[in-house]
């Protein structure tokens, strides 16, 4: 199998919450968008993916997350990251720390309690290396 690209779907309790969190707080750019209330979608650029959130009727009920699902996030600079997102009023639920496999992490949640988690690769990770 030859994957061409890669989109994580959400369902959010709420849509527009959800959109003001990954949009405003977390300041992610929109790839597209479709639909009106109360079918609608946006998709987000995600790194070397995308994120959709996908609106769920109110006669439908409400999708719940699977256990042990988390987001991973790289970004150059874990502290930097946030600092801004606390500047927007995200709640940092992990601060950034150094972990034993040598990543630095932190945890943030979205507004349905998703996990996503901040990576920085520093610069003497040996990921960073290619042997």
């Amino acid at each position: 199998m030859h994957v061409l690209s890669s989109r994580v779907l959400l369902r959010p309790a709420d849509i527009d919450a959800a959109i003001d969190f990954y949009e405003q707080r977390l300041g992610l750019v929109r790839y597209r968008e479709w639909g009106s209330p109360p079918h609608r979608g946006v998709v987000y650029f995600l790194g070397g993916g995308f994120l959709e959130l996908t609106e769920t009727p109110s006669d439908q009920p409400r999708p719940t997350a699977p256990a042990g699902v988390r987001l991973w996030l790289q970004v150059a600079d874990v502290a930097a990251a946030c600092a801004q997102l606390a500047e927007r009023h995200v709640e940092i639920v992990e601060e950034p720390q150094r972990k034993p496999w040598g990543l630095i992490e932190a945890t943030i949640h979205d507004t349905d309690g998703l996990p996503l988690v901040l990576i920085e690769t520093p610069i003497d990770h040996p990921l960073r290396r290619r042997d």
